[in-house]
């Protein structure tokens, strides 16, 4: 198992949500909620998701949302990053 490190020339000083709980309940809940509509909507149009019937014996595989405030090189806010990813086996 390895474990994924914030690089040590990440000069974030963002307290970027951790879950999607906090992303909704946050300052900045309005931003938030609408990178994760236009993740929904980018994942919609490039087909990226399939429903499929569960097999019998086979898991689902789980989601969370994670999120990441982009900013240029002077430090100020471009955008808020929202993204639906699976998550990992354990």
């Amino acid at each position: 198992m390895f474990y994924l490190q914030e690089s040590e020339n990440d000069l974030s000083i963002d307290n970027d949500p951790y879950s999607f709980s906090e992303a909704i309940n946050g300052d900045n809940s309005d931003k938030w909620l609408d990178s994760m509509k236009d993740e929904l909507k980018s994942m919609a149009h490039n087909d990226a998701r399939d429903h499929v019937e569960l097999l019998e014996g086979y898991k689902r595989v789980g989601s969370k949302w994670d999120f990441k405030t982009k900013r240029d090189f002077q430090g100020n806010i471009e955008r808020y990053k929202s993204r639906l990813v699976a998550k990992a086996f354990t």
